[in-house]
Order: C-alpha cells, then structure tokens, then sequence
C-alpha cells in the first residue's frame, strides 16, 4: 500500500506543490481524492488520465446536474448530496464529482461532504478499512461512497422533524404564533430545496450499478438494490414532511382567521353598543328643552341610566344570539 500526498513532495516542480491532490494505493486500485479542485488539479488529471476535456470542465461548474457519462474506459459521474448551512438555514447541494476505471477511482468535491472526507482519512490511517473497502474493485470502493453519503442524509431528515414539531408546537401556542409564520416559511424552503436536491440523485443511482459492474467481479445488485430503497425512503418521507407543511400552513391560516374574526366581532359589537349611546349623549348635548330632564339637576344621572339601560339590553340581545 502506497500514500501519495502530492503537496508534501519535497522533489515535485513548484507548481505540482501546490496540487490538492491525495492518493490511496490498495493492490492494483488507486483511490485519487482532490478536495476543492482547480484549473491546477483538472490540468493533472488530463496529464495523467484518458478523460475528455469537457468532463473536466463540469468537475468546476457549478450548475452540473446528477449525471452519468459512459466511455469505453471510463465513466463519468456528477452527483449532488445535501449538506445544510446553518447561517442561511437551508439545504444546499454538494457537487461530487467521480472518474471511475478498472485500476482507479477519482473523486473531485469541495470538502464539505463529511462522510467522504471521514472514509479517505480512515483508510489513509488504518488498515482495515482500507482492505474492506479496496479489496473488491473500484466498483464497491464507489458503492461504499455513495452508500455513506446516502445515510447521511437521514441526520439531516431527523433535523427537519424536529423543527417540524417545534413549528407545530408554536403555532397552537398563543404566544409564540406569530414567530410561527416565519419559522414555517423557513423550513418549506429547507425541504423544496432538499427535494430538489434528491429528486435527480433517484435516478442516476437506479441506472449505476448497471454501468459499474464491469469494473468489478462482484455481484453488486443487491447492494445498490438497497441503497435505492434507502433513496426511496428519503424521498417518500421529503414528500410526507411536504404535506405536513402544507397542513400546518392551513392550520395556521385559520387559526389567524379565526382569531381576526373574533377580535372583528368584538370590535362590531362595542361600536353597536356605542352607536346608540353616541346618539343619546348628542341629543342631550344639543341643550333641547322638551327633552325629558334636560333641566333638572339629577338630567347627568338619568343619561347614565338610558346609557346603562341600553348597553345592558344589547349586551342581554347579543347573549341570547350566541355573538359574545
């Protein structure tokens, strides 16, 4: 076994220092992982490997859909895997870019996948891993890869639940409903981008074990049989957590209606009960002679009594009619 760290050649030209490239050698199968690749690096490889020049390219795009190219000696592979950003609060995609051949697989990305990163510094440490994961080809070192980073979404999936019910909690709580609204907006953003994210992955991962199993004398159906299912099982519970979502979305919606007709009809009952005091004090502000104790001196206690007379009639009107 053999561990080549480019950058800590001390006889390698300057511009090759300054290469991010890390190389693992099991056997005849050689493990090349370049972290936050450049120019430098995709010059590498075309130095170094048969790979078309515009697969090189999509290794620094940005905007490379999950895909599967084919060569006689090599595929290709783009895949996107969910890795969430705590500042901005949702779901982003990770590129992972993969060459796989019949004596090596090459892994471009930008870092961030940890599970990946934690699988290369494993077998660079220890043994073991390193002879389970080498031991059957280039094809199952990728299945290993791809399976871990598959897992790793379902930490993400127990995040968004428990921010599901947190959510749920504050919208039937009076006092934290109206934070409610903007945690809910937020994490409808997290889930439609992670579906995003997921939707293409199904079927480049349904279609790759059919191309990968030249590469390899095991029989690898029933691995990434499994690891569909696994697929199958984030994007079933994505689209439930979807339509929790949209429910909560309604519940909150006529819960807020609910509670804007009860202050409307609050405020239309005080404004009918004072309307027609309004009307009894203008007429006793009018100085009007013929009205009944205008002159007297207890005329400010008898228009407290109509006044309290009428309020307690309508408010005795409104009982019997179920409106308070």
């Amino acid at each position: 076994m053999a561990i080549t760290r480019l950058r800590k050649k001390e006889k390698q030209p300057e511009k090759e220092k300054q290469l991010r490239v890390e190389s693992l050698t099991q056997g005849d199968l050689t493990w090349v992982n370049i972290e936050h690749p450049t120019e430098r690096e995709t010059e590498y490889l075309a130095q170094n490997y048969p790979f078309h020049p515009l697969d090189l390219d999509d290794c620094l795009s940005r905007v490379q859909r999950p895909k599967i190219d084919e060569y006689p000696e090599y595929l290709f592979l783009v895949f996107h895997f969910p890795v969430f950003n705590k500042e901005a609060r949702v779901t982003n995609p990770s590129q992972l870019s993969v060459f796989i051949g019949e004596n090596y697989l090459i892994t471009l990305h930008k870092g961030d996948l940890k599970p990946l990163v934690k699988l290369f510094r494993d077998c660079q440490l220890n043994e073991e891993p390193r002879e389970e994961n080498f031991r059957q080809g280039s094809a199952y070192l990728l299945y290993r890869i791809i399976d871990r980073l598959v897992d790793y979404c379902f930490p993400v999936l127990n995040r968004i639940v428990d921010h599901i019910e947190e959510v749920e909690d504050n919208i039937f709580s009076s006092d934290e409903v109206r934070g409610a609204i903007k945690e809910l907006s937020v994490l409808r953003r997290d889930i439609i981008s992670f579906r995003r994210i997921i939707w293409p992955m199904r079927a480049v991962i349904g279609g790759l074990e059919s191309r990968i199993r030249r590469f390899t004398r095991m029989d690898l159906a029933v691995y990434f049989g499994d690891m569909v299912d696994h697929v199958d099982k984030i994007w079933d519970a994505l689209d439930e957590y979807k339509e929790v979502i949209e429910g909560l979305n309604d519940t909150y919606d006529s819960l807020a209606s609910n509670r804007t007709n009860e202050v409307m009809r609050m405020l239309t009952v005080i404004a009918t009960i004072l309307l027609p005091i309004t009307v009894v004090a203008s007429l006793y502000g009018m100085n009007i002679e013929r009205l009944p104790f205008a002159h007297s001196p207890y005329s400010l206690g008898f228009v407290f009594l109509i006044m309290a007379v009428i309020i307690g009639g309508m408010l005795l009107f409104f009982r019997r009619k179920h409106l308070m």
